[in-house]
Parts: structure tokens; sequence; C-alpha cells
């Protein structure tokens, strides 16, 4: 089968294989909860809290409203686990033994560092796993600094690095999360009935991780797939030819394009769909800088157009949006980013920036959308009074709140 995609179709295929194809007409339940994470393969995990936490934020993204104490919930209940992936990610439980086999093989992201370290700190380290067997679970918050000097991961407190060190190497694993802190515990104790010989060889374990990403994304180019999950360009190249010339995956083109496109035989029918546009993004939302959608920045500019970065670690005089801009998605396009935050004690989403993207047009339209949106979004947070300082262009700013003031008025009659 012959097929030319669209940039356009190809953006509405990783839509809607992201869950953001349209938006949720029910209220949230659990069960959603895990199906998304399911869907996107992988749900990164960041600390960042002047609006939600970003896994929070992603879900809420696809699944309107719900209870983010449901994610921790799942994790204590082993439908998903945590582990690095594309950065530290909550991923399915159905993936377990991908990444258990890449541990046992040492092929992990970050398992050379990890083993030279416990190597250098054995001491440490078994003293750490021998505490936790005789005295169960632990936080990092459990151990005194020891003078350590707070600041970056190298500064660690020493037990912080073993604990670290060993959920990368699997002798440990998150056994829930308290207040947002990780809760250690031994593999055998928060897997009790897992099985080493159902883990997957490192090469089997690559294939999969390739063919998670790709349907994750729809259909991509390979160095998309690298990004996906953080692998080698080289082996991932590799990796695709030899899935390719076996069949299990498939290649179409992109008008406009010169390197080919990888996709699922199976996805093919709604790629098709996608090229005939029969399928389209009908979603106005906020998305995470962590979101998948627009954490790989190469991607977000190739696919959307969107020249986008955190700026939370830039010094303050030298950002150009500010500190955690969201992307806006609208309609299957990315049209402009805004930085909020959230004032819970005083029930007010304020949001200190928006700019819109060169070429879109600020509309009734956009408006109206962009306003139930914040709504949505600042109802959920607790913090139901959105306030905009400042907009580009002005003009979008008055359409926009306007919108605010009509929807408020709406739901006061």
């Amino acid at each position: 089968m012959s097929l030319t995609l669209t940039p356009g179709a190809l953006r509405a295929l990783l839509l809607t294989l992201q869950g953001l194809d349209r938006p949720a007409e029910r209220s949230a339940t659990r069960d959603d909860v895990l199906a998304t994470i399911r869907q996107m393969k992988a749900l990164q995990i960041d600390t960042i809290h002047v609006v939600a936490r970003s896994p929070s934020l992603v879900l809420w993204s696809r699944i309107g409203a719900y209870d983010p104490r449901w994610l921790t919930d799942l994790l204590a209940e082993r439908a998903i686990f945590e582990y690095w992936s594309h950065e530290a990610c909550f991923l399915p439980i159905d993936d377990y033994p991908i990444y258990r086999g890449l541990m046992i093989a040492g092929q992990t992201r970050r398992d050379a560092y990890a083993r030279r370290w416990l190597q250098n700190n054995h001491s440490i380290a078994a003293a750490l796993i021998d505490h936790i067997r005789r005295n169960g679970a632990v936080r990092s918050a459990d151990f005194s600094r020891n003078g350590a000097v707070p600041g970056g991961w190298w500064n660690w407190k020493s037990e912080k690095m073993a604990l670290e060190m060993l959920l990368v190497t699997g002798e440990l694993m998150i056994a829930g999360r308290e207040n947002f802190q990780r809760i250690y515990d031994l593999r055998e104790r928060v897997l009790p009935d897992w099985d080493d010989t159902r883990a997957l060889d490192p090469a089997t374990a690559q294939r999969a991780l390739i063919l998670t990403a790709v349907r994750a994304l729809g259909a991509a180019p390979a160095h998309w797939l690298a990004d996906y999950f953080r692998m080698g360009k080289a082996d991932t190249s590799r990796i695709v030819a030899l899935l390719t010339a076996e069949g299990a995956l498939a290649t179409v083109s992109v008008e406009g394009w010169r390197t080919p496109v990888y996709l699922c035989p199976d996805t093919l029918p709604l790629a098709q769909a996608a090229a005939n546009g029969a399928i389209e993004s009908t979603v106005t939302t906020l998305l995470s800088p962590f979101d998948p959608v627009v954490w790989d920045r190469r991607r977000a500019l190739e696919l959307f157009g969107f020249d986008y970065r955190i700026e939370c670690y830039t010094p303050a005089p030298k950002r150009r949006y500010g500190y955690f801009t969201l992307p806006i998605l609208h309609r299957g396009a990315l049209i402009g980013r805004l930085d909020p935050k959230a004032h819970r004690k005083d029930g007010v989403f304020e949001v200190k920036a928006l700019f819109l993207e060169p070429g879109v047009h600020p509309d009734e339209e956009l408006a109206t959308a962009l306003a139930t949106t914040l709504r949505s979004c600042a109802a959920w947070h607790g913090t139901p009074d959105v306030v905009i300082r400042r907009c580009d262009p002005p003009a979008f700013g008055i359409l926009l709140k306007r919108a605010l003031s009509y929807h408020s008025s709406s739901h006061r009659g």
C-alpha cells in the first residue's frame, strides 16, 4: 500500500493516537487515567507546580477534571510503575518485562553511571538494602543529610544517591508516593510474583520499545522514534530497518519530506483516514512542557512549526515568554503559549502573559474556545478567578477577557 500524508494528516494521526482528537465527553474515571497512560506509553514526571505538576496536567489535557490521587493509587496498586524512560516516567506495568530485561543486561540509559557509583559506594548501598529489608520501605527524607550541600543531584546525600542508583539497576522500585515523595522498597516486595524469566532479552526489548514508540506517535521518522524513549539514533535506525524488512513496520511518505516515515501496518487504515481528512483534532487545551506532543522540541518544530523551549532554567531577565509556559493546542495546531500561576490560597488562576503565534487569527471563536479551556483548568485547580495580565496581540486580550466575562456571567445566570 502506497500512501502519502500531508503534514496536517500526520498531525491529526499523532493527536488521535495521543488522545487529543476530541474533548472529553463525560466525567473522568480512574480507568481513564490508566487507559491514557497506556495510550501515551509513558507519562513524564516533573515536580514544578506553579500549576498542577506535569503528570497531572498531561492527564487533564486529555480527560478533563479528575482526582490526581488516582495516579498514586494506580502506582500503589501496581497498575503502573516508575522508571527512567524518556525521562523519569510513570509506565504501564504491562511494559515492565521490557525495562526489566534492559536492567538485567545493564543496558538502561543511566546504568553505566549507576553501576560505577554503586561499585565505589558498595558499603553504603549494602547497608541501605539491609536497612530496608529489616525495617521496610523508606523515603529519602527518612535520612539525615550528613553535611551534604543542597543543590544539584550530584550533591544529594549519600543515601539519596544510593536509593536512586539502586532504582536504576532494579534492586529497588517505587512502592508508592506520599505527598509526591517517592517511597522505595525492595523489588521482590513491590512485585512479589515477578519472575525474571519473563524479562525480555535486550534485543527483543529494544525492538519492543521502538514498536511502542511508533504506536504512540502514529507515524514517525527514525529520529523521532529514538527520542521517545531516548534510545541511540544509530541503534534506532538499525532496528527500524530490520523491522521494516520483516514487515513489522510499514513506510509512508509525507509531502515535502525526504525522510521516510514509519508506522505499524495495523495503523494504515487510520493513516488513510487521516489522509482523507476523516479524522481531525477538535480539542482546545493547554499542554504541559513535558507532554509527549511537545517534549521533543525538534519534532514540535518540524511537525507544528512551533519553536518551543521551557524557560524555568533561564535567568529571569533573559526569558522571552515566561517561567513555565504552556503550549496552547487548538484544533490540531499549536497556536500560542501562556505563562500561568495558580494562586491556590487566593482562588486566582493568573495568566501572566499569553502569546499567539505569528499568523494566528485572533478571532472570537478562538477567544471563546480558549476562555472555556481556561475556566475548566482554573476550576480543576480550585482557582476559579481567571486573571489575564498581558496578551500579545493586545486585541486578542480584549476578546479573551470579554469571553471570560461572558462565561462567568452566563454560569451565574
